[in-house]
């Protein structure tokens, strides 16, 4: 059983006026825009995020991936995203991640919230 409470995203608010309307854990494969395989994948659609990431990672996998796919998503959902971002590629979105995970602990809404807030997302 993972930790992390997928429930508690749905519908959540962040930074900036974005929202997860819907994150949900998949047993068959994904795939991204170019046809690769994928551990998750995001729509954006206006300032609305839906999450899918597969089942068969660890907690603490489970935890980066959702770090890495919001701060992914508002860098490029947003207009001006801040400076501390702009610049960043897949390699560091991914040890982005891992650092807030290491030192916020699992993914929450509220440790979400830290971590945008440490990359300089304002609330609105």
């Amino acid at each position: 059983m993972k930790v992390i409470d997928t429930a508690s995203f749905q519908d959540l608010l962040l930074r900036g006026g974005f929202t997860i309307v819907r994150l949900e854990l998949k047993d068959e494969p994904l795939v991204d825009a170019i046809g690769r395989e994928a551990v998750a994948k995001t729509s954006i659609v206006s300032k609305r995020f839906e999450i899918l990431i597969r089942t068969q990672l660890s907690e603490e996998e489970l935890s980066i991936t959702l770090y890495h796919e919001i701060l992914e998503a508002m860098t490029v959902g947003s207009r001006q995203p801040p400076a501390s971002v702009v610049q960043f590629n897949e390699g560091n979105f991914e040890a982005a991640a891992r650092q807030a995970h290491e030192q916020l602990g699992p993914a929450s809404p509220e440790n979400l919230d830290r971590m945008l807030q440490t990359y300089g997302f304002s609330e609105e």
